[in-house]
């Protein structure tokens, strides 16, 4: 398997606090890898050190074949990242961007016009082309930032929070683009606060908390780690009641059933119970809250993960 990223021991310090605590990354060529994530976690920082920017206290870290730290230019010509905020220039047309960052980027000025036509109509911005960008939508302006990082065909791009912001259509057409750049070879990293994003987008994904990698897998695999279906207890008006995990068997659901069934006995009339399958959500707060996955008890039940609403 060949390796885009390979990180061990990163670790980083900004002041007395230790963003990056001894990170490990492996991601192989051609995939999406998704970093989750609380705020602060150090996303963003990951990928500064990755693309260059910031150099790692410790540790290495190779991207594209290139050690970052001893052979950063090697590893520019390879990569392309996209912030969290779009940079565009509102006052140009969108083909006057994407033409001047072929032209900067080497491109011949012909060369450069063909690629900004080939990158305007892959992101749905062709009837747009010569409009001021200043008049563009928000989603509009996040799809030609992504084009400008790729008006050269480079191995790996980065990606930080990049739907962040947008609508649900936008966010969407954008995953569509995210999804074809790895059909098609390129290896996207991407950070990302959205889980449904990670979800539906990445091969890989990995948890990020105090600094280091807490659980990586396919999101079946991460999803698998809480147990097996998880049993609701909802009022007459759909809220939330309470929740039990399971430990996927039988047996265990059917004891959460009935522990349900016993509290909507004693409770207000139109309770009901309902069961459905571990989200990334559930991941995501079991594993950042500072504890391992639920341990299912003798009767099946995973009590420390139960969470009841206030």
């Amino acid at each position: 398997m060949t390796l885009a990223i390979d990180a061990r021991g990163l670790r980083k310090r900004f002041g007395r606090t230790d963003v990056l605590a001894g990170l490990d990354l492996a991601v192989p060529a051609g995939t999406v890898f998704a970093l989750l994530g609380p705020n602060g976690a150090g996303k963003t920082t990951t990928i500064n050190i990755l693309t260059t920017l910031v150099q790692a206290d410790a540790g290495t870290a190779h991207v594209a074949g290139f050690d970052v730290a001893a052979e950063p230019e090697e590893v520019k010509r390879r990569i392309s990242l996209t912030g969290q905020s779009a940079a565009v220039d509102e006052v140009l047309t969108g083909t006057e961007n994407l033409v001047m960052m072929g032209r900067l980027s080497g491109l011949g000025r012909t060369e450069a016009r063909t690629r900004a036509a080939e990158l305007l109509e892959r992101f749905g911005l062709t009837d747009a082309a010569t409009r001021r960008v200043g008049t563009y939508s928000g989603g509009m302006r996040r799809r030609l930032d992504l084009a400008l990082s790729l008006i050269l065909a480079l191995p790996v791009v980065f990606l930080d929070e990049p739907t962040t912001g947008l609508d649900t259509r936008s966010r969407q057409e954008l995953w569509s683009v995210i999804r074809s750049l790895a059909d098609a070879g390129t290896t996207v990293f991407l950070t990302t606060q959205y889980l449904e994003e990670a979800d539906r987008l990445a091969d890989r994904i990995a948890v990020l908390d105090n600094g280091r990698i807490a659980a990586e897998g396919t999101a079946d695999e991460l999803k698998a780690r809480i147990g097996g279906d998880v049993v609701e207890l909802r009022d007459a008006g759909g809220e939330l009641l309470v929740e039990l995990p399971t430990d996927g068997t039988v047996h265990g659901l059917r004891a959460a059933i009935d522990e349900l069934d016993r509290r909507a006995a004693s409770g207000a009339p139109g309770v009901s119970v309902t069961i459905r399958r571990p989200s990334l959500d559930d991941v995501f707060l079991a594993i950042t809250a500072g504890g391992s996955p639920a341990t299912p008890s003798a009767d099946g039940l995973a009590r420390p993960e139960l969470i009841e609403s206030k």
